[in-house]
């Protein structure tokens, strides 16, 4: 299998990185990626500034391999997604040249002649990824391992506080949106009723995004629902937080509540969504309902796609459906305060030798992730690849302190839960509360 090449899928941050640090050990990469250019998935929240500066946003070796070409890596400030496209991702697809393919979805990985249940010979056998191309011809290519960096953006979670969608939530989804609104693009939401679920960072930057339309928009209406109650930890970290735009993030959205700009609504556990008159009620679980939406913004988060590696031996925890030896490092009931360790190639590892999951794909339903872990990640994995196991063992990365104490695990009541990894249990916050009808 020595001549067959490392299949990376994807190739957002972690599935280029991935692809240089592979050409630099002297493995040959072969980089698919379902959209039509690099980092598609970045490109569809392009408008968005992202929370870590730029030194923290370049992988070394994939530095290394731009540099000679003239290319300088950025060293001030932060940029957004399309920014990130631009200065950086993009030319290191391009460095990398048809080592990358496009509209190339990866539709099943196995082993040759071997499902899942054969053990006899499985491990000498070469991996056969199914792809299928833009005009949807399918064909197989071979692989001597495959690195999963394919992400989790495009499998958001429902606006159902059980996991599942919401009751109507098929029916109403034309009112329904899974991204985070832009304000250079307002016609949707100015002069309009629009509500956004969730409680993480995309949620906190699209109540940003909808106040700043309503300050130049005055008959527009902001309300930004909550499952769980306002607790010490529902605007972030603050000035505690080692990654300062992400602190301001918090800051920001608290102050939007704070000037009556957004209303708020917590406890709310959405069961149904009903359309009437062509705009969106939402019901919750004990029958309080929503004032009618124009738009719901849906950000409760994303979990990883798992049905092309059905044929793979998974060891995945449970719970978060992250590889099990580094689930209780990044446990949202537990941690959100950057002390999960790094997570290297053997914390990576799973039954079946030569396959990794990467990336945000790798933290499986656990949502706070930083690009710099996963280019340590892969960083790793690489190594173990090419068997320069003390290089794959040793970690070279050292995470900032996010400052926030409580995990998403909060139950229904305020401050339910013991606390997080930093501090005691959070206190509960009073701040202008908007109601829902009961």
């Amino acid at each position: 299998m020595s001549e067959l090449p490392v299949v990376v899928i994807g190739a957002g941050p972690e599935g280029l990185a991935a692809a240089a640090h592979l050409l630099e050990r002297g493995l040959e990469p072969l980089v698919t990626e379902a959209g039509d250019g690099p980092a598609s998935a970045v490109a569809e929240w392009g408008h968005v500034r992202l929370f870590s500066p730029w030194p923290e946003l370049v992988d070394k070796a994939a530095a290394r391999l731009l540099e000679p070409s003239g290319w300088t890596a950025p060293t001030q400030g932060y940029p957004t997604g399309a920014e990130w496209i631009a200065r950086y991702l993009a030319p290191l697809a391009g460095a990398l040249g048809g080592r990358v393919r496009y509209g190339a979805r990866v539709t099943g990985v196995s082993r040759k002649g071997r499902d899942r249940l054969v053990d006899a010979g499985r491990d000498a056998q070469p991996f056969t990824v199914h792809i299928a191309g833009p005009d949807g011809q399918e064909e197989r290519v071979e692989a001597r391992a495959v690195i999963d960096a394919s992400g989790t953006w495009r499998r958001p979670n429902p606006a159902g506080a059980d996991g599942l969608p919401a009751l109507g939530e098929h029916e109403a989804a034309g009112l329904l949106r899974y991204q985070i609104p832009d304000f250079t693009s307002p016609e949707a939401f100015a002069g309009k009723h629009t509500v956004v679920l969730g409680a993480g960072h995309s949620a906190a930057t699209a109540i940003i995004e909808l106040a700043r339309i309503a300050d130049t928009n005055p008959d527009s209406t902001v309300t930004w629902v909550l499952r769980r109650g306002v607790t010490g930890s529902t605007f972030g970290g603050g000035m505690a937080d080692e990654l300062p735009e992400r602190g301001a993030l918090g800051l920001r959205a608290k102050q939007a509540v704070a000037a009556g700009t957004v209303g708020l609504v917590t406890g709310f556990r959405t069961e149904r969504i009903r359309v009437a008159g062509g705009r969106a009620v939402l019901v919750a679980e004990d029958g309080r309902e929503l004032e009618p939406a124009d738009s719901v913004v849906v950000l409760t988060g994303f979990r990883p796609d798992l049905s092309f590696l059905s044929e793979m031996r998974l060891d995945l925890d449970p719970v978060l459906q992250a590889p099990r030896k580094i689930a209780p490092d990044i446990d949202p009931n537990v941690h959100s305060c950057g002390t999960a360790t790094p997570t290297l190639a053997r914390d990576l590892a799973h039954p079946e030798p030569g396959l990794y999951l990467v990336g945000m794909k790798s933290y499986g339903r656990a949502p706070t992730f930083l690009a710099m872990t996963g280019y340590e990640q892969v960083r790793s994995v690489v190594a173990e690849l090419a068997g320069d196991h003390e290089a794959a063992g040793r970690s070279e990365l050292v995470l900032p302190d996010t400052g926030v104490c409580s995990g998403s695990g909060l139950g229904d009541e305020d401050g339910a839960s013991a606390g997080g990894c930093c501090a005691p249990a959070p206190q509960v916050l009073q701040i202008g509360l908007a109601t829902a009808r009961s």
